[in-house]
């Protein structure tokens, strides 16, 4: 028998705790998608595996919203959040921190999920990309690598909440075992 089980027994942290909390290295650089849903998906899945922090850049809407609300549940107001008109400076910026910059994109040499170890000790930013144009080209070559999701159907990509999902999935599964 699977009895679901209620909130109340799942002992998820409070806001407070979440934000005390240590985090995963790892920031999420989201280029200029224009889907408030997808936004609000990329911090539900921030929160769930407890990401170091969000950037919204370009044409990214910004917190608080209430089409952002409806997929993020709330994950707005725990996951930390800066704006940046420019991704490139942005970019610049994390590379000038340590972090390692992966471009989610398919691209000539790019590295399949699979075969992408993340190295504990190490600070990497996810860069997803625009809904129909992906990740701008100019942040793509100052990447230190592209990160690519295996496909096998008819389609070209996934949609962006859901490789946001796959990829910081595999991030956490590889650094928290």
């Amino acid at each position: 028998m699977f009895r679901k089980l209620f909130n109340s027994e799942l002992n998820r942290p409070s806001a407070e705790e979440f934000r005390s909390a240590d985090k995963l290295p790892v920031a999420v650089v989201l280029d200029n998608l224009r889907s408030q849903h997808n936004i609000g998906s990329a911090f539900r899945t921030a929160d769930a595996f407890r990401m170091e922090k969000i950037w919204l850049c370009g044409i990214c809407a910004v917190p608080p919203t209430p089409q952002m609300h409806k997929s993020a549940l709330g994950a707005e107001f725990t996951v930390d959040w800066e704006y940046a008109a420019d991704t490139l400076e942005v970019v610049s910026r994390l590379k000038s921190e340590g972090y390692t910059i992966v471009s989610v994109e398919q691209t000539e040499n790019s590295t399949m999920l699979q075969d992408f170890r993340p190295e504990a000790g190490r600070r990497y930013a996810f860069v997803f990309g625009n809904e129909v144009s992906g990740v701008d080209q100019r942040v793509a070559d100052a990447s230190d690598m592209c990160l690519e999701i295996p496909q096998q159907g008819t389609k070209h990509s996934l949609n962006v909440s859901v490789a946001t999902g796959i990829v910081l999935w595999h991030v956490f599964r590889a650094l928290c075992q």
